[in-house]
């Protein structure tokens, strides 16, 4: 390839970002980052230390500490310090604080930090989350912008939850959705939001393949100004 290739795919939970940014980064044989479980361990971290309300020691937590992010067999592992918490920030309880944590500036200014710097050190780079195309490289040379209806999104949310063995109600999830909706697109510091030059694709109705097929073409489409290679 030749120059770094950003695509960043933005959008609420449940929208199908992971899902479909994990099979492009595979199609491309792009690093795939999940910036959402990064935000996901340092939340799982400071209900752990028990200092989900001391926003300074938060943010020092998220400056000092060391991640790793592996993309192996279609999933994410994320090490920090050393200690694998892939298994660990995925539960109802992480969730229902990760957006609490998220609109901490000090942790979102160090995690950004370490986002761009995993980008730095690979030439193709499909990243995904809240603020990527908006915050973190607005830059980007495709971004994506992928949504779908509340009630799509609680049931695939719920549907994760039963495949990894934790039974949680639906109305539980469209709660719990309509409420970090609100907090991640109303916080003063890089809020949910579509970039201008975003291409919004609605997942309501679309399968996951179909998805990954438009972003495709949206980056051969962009490839194609520059270079004559495509993927």
């Amino acid at each position: 390839m030749f120059r770094r290739f950003i695509v960043a795919i933005d959008g609420p939970a449940g929208s199908g970002k992971s899902t479909s940014a994990k099979l492009v980064a595979q199609r491309l044989n792009f690093l795939y980052i999940d910036t959402g479980a990064m935000y996901r361990a340092i939340t799982f971290l400071a209900m752990k230390n028990n200092i989900l309300v001391d926003h300074d020691t938060v943010s020092k937590l998220a400056e000092s500490c060391t991640m790793q992010l592996e993309f192996i067999d279609g999933n994410t592992k994320i090490h920090v310090d050393g200690d694998d918490l892939t298994s660990k920030i995925r539960s109802p309880e992480v969730n229902s604080h990760v957006s609490d944590i998220s609109k901490i500036a000090g942790v979102r200014e160090a995690l950004v930090k370490k986002q761009r710097a995993l980008a730095a050190e690979n030439q193709g780079v499909v990243m995904e989350g809240r603020d990527i195309g908006t915050v973190v490289f607005p830059d980007a040379d495709v971004k994506i912008y992928l949504t779908a209806t509340i009630d799509e999104r609680s049931f695939r949310r719920a549907k994760e939850f039963a495949e990894q063995g934790k039974k949680v109600a639906v109305e539980s999830v469209r709660d719990n959705l309509i409420q970090r909706d609100k907090l991640d697109s109303t916080r003063a510091v890089s809020p949910l939001s579509k970039a201008q030059d975003a291409i919004e694709v609605d997942t309501s109705n679309t399968t996951i393949e179909e998805q990954v097929e438009i972003i495709l073409q949206s980056i051969n489409k962009k490839l194609s100004k520059a270079s004559d290679t495509k993927y």
